[in-house]
């Protein structure tokens, strides 16, 4: 069996001045982990300790820095003087297609920001890893239910494989998507200490909104609007 490589995300931003930025996210195929450089100089608003989530679960005697602050680093750094609505051509390529869009800074970084927080080794943000998998740039908020209910669904299938109580009722996921709140409440006072424009933040602020909307759809069982797709009888003929 031939080893599996490495899944790829290039992001390619060309700005409205001309200058070109690229940032490749990688993962490990089989864990889906974020493989990073050794950090060094990590800088202070890294650490766990700092604005730390209520309900992180991380000791720290054991682990010094936040894991997903540490591997934001750069592209912290990179936007800390991008405005929001600022736009760029951007082209996301992985191996087996390409995405080309013009959009404003915040919803690409909201973008890459999604997939580096649930593979940097968080264990309560880890919970949605494996939508990193199939990850769709620029998804809108009903791509995002979809995926999130579909991805927590199969898990329940494999639970019920496994002699364990699936959850049907999603109950589970709105639990992790409550926890997932605190942890960006928190992460949006980490970014919020730090000087410059604010295209990090608000680009947060998206995934956030996101993740409220999934857990008020399906609190509110407003799921039923997407029932029509799966009608099967006849009556889209």
């Amino acid at each position: 069996m031939t080893e599996r490589e490495n899944l790829v995300f290039s992001y390619t931003f060309v700005k409205e001045d001309g200058s070109i930025k690229i940032f490749k996210i990688e993962l490990d195929p089989k864990s889906l982990e974020l493989i990073h450089q050794p950090f060094f100089n990590l800088p202070r608003w890294t650490e766990l300790e700092f604005n730390k989530c209520p309900n992180c679960t991380l000791d720290k005697e054991k682990t010094t820095h936040c894991p997903v602050a540490s591997n934001i680093v750069d592209m912290v750094e990179v936007f800390r003087d991008s405005k929001s609505f600022e736009n760029a051509n951007v082209q996301i390529t992985t191996s087996q297609r390409e995405y080309h869009k013009k959009a404003s800074i915040q919803q690409t970084v909201s973008s890459m920001l999604g997939i580096i927080m649930v593979t940097s080794g968080c264990p309560i943000l880890s919970k949605l890893r494996p939508m990193a998998r199939f990850h769709l740039p620029f998804a809108n908020i009903e791509e995002t239910i979809y995926r999130a209910v579909s991805m927590y669904l199969v898990k329940q299938y494999f639970n019920n494989q496994d002699g364990k109580d699936p959850d049907w009722e999603l109950n589970g996921l709105m639990d992790i998507y409550k926890e997932i709140h605190e942890v960006n409440k928190a992460f949006f006072s980490r970014l919020s200490s730090l000087k410059g424009k604010d295209a990090n933040v608000n680009a947060l602020i998206i995934l956030d909104n996101f993740a409220n909307y999934i857990n008020f759809s399906i609190d509110r069982n407003k799921l039923s609007k997407i029932k029509w797709m799966f009608d099967d009888e006849g009556k889209h003929e």
